[in-house]
């Protein structure tokens, strides 16, 4: 897929579209790539992050949630990324509402590759997709922890919806932290690695989500 280059947005920091939210966090990205809806950026919104190799349990939370926050006109925001940002996704496109794709490559880059249909419904679909990194940027390692910072950024809050005990998610968590953002965590099986990270994360402060009430927004 090669995008057309007439559609894409170039947003720099100082200039009047740049996102008010991102404005004041750390390494402010200095130019945004974007396709589709920009002015999601400054819209209501919360972020739905978690491990790629989710289990059932983080799909189906993952999926419901984003369909209900945006049912409720909330924008969600993830990574296109496998497993939980995945289902965060097609849960807002399923309520035929609003979401953000924050990627850790250029636009011409799909990553994952089987994200392919996802990406194209998310523009088919009035959402937006923006990254910092040029067009033809490779999806590298160390662009993933960097795009974190964007993720929490755009944000009011964030939903992790699991996390294991050393898990990339956490990063962003640490970004929502310091940019002063709500963390809400979805309590899960005390016997499973892929909710360490989130019951962690309760006992330390954040808000335990059970149901959609509970967000503060």
């Amino acid at each position: 897929m090669s995008i057309e280059l007439n559609k894409i947005k170039i947003i720099k920091l100082g200039e009047k579209n740049y996102p008010e939210k991102l404005k004041n966090i750390y390494a402010k990205p200095q130019i945004l790539y974007a396709l589709g809806n920009i002015e999601l950026l400054n819209s209501k919104s919360i972020a739905i992050i978690g491990c790629r190799q989710c289990s059932e349990y983080g799909k189906k939370n993952a999926f419901k949630f984003a369909y209900q926050l945006a049912k409720n006109g909330i924008c969600v925001i993830s990574g296109l990324a496998r497993g939980i940002d995945t289902f965060a996704h097609w849960g807002a496109l399923k309520a035929n509402g609003s979401t953000i794709a924050v990627l850790g490559s250029g636009l011409n880059e799909i990553y994952p590759p089987e994200n392919r249909e996802l990406y194209e419904q998310i523009l088919k679909k009035n959402g937006a997709i923006i990254t910092e990194y040029p067009l033809n940027s490779k999806p590298e390692k160390y662009h993933f922890p960097a795009r974190n910072r964007i993720i929490s950024g755009l944000s009011a809050g964030v939903l992790v919806v699991e996390a294991k005990k050393r898990s990339g998610t956490l990063i962003t968590v640490e970004h929502a932290l310091e940019q002063g953002k709500d963390v809400y965590a979805i309590p899960g099986n005390i016997n499973s690695d892929n909710s360490y990270g989130t019951n962690e994360l309760i006992k330390e402060g954040a808000i335990p989500v059970t149901r959609i009430e509970d967000f503060m927004i």
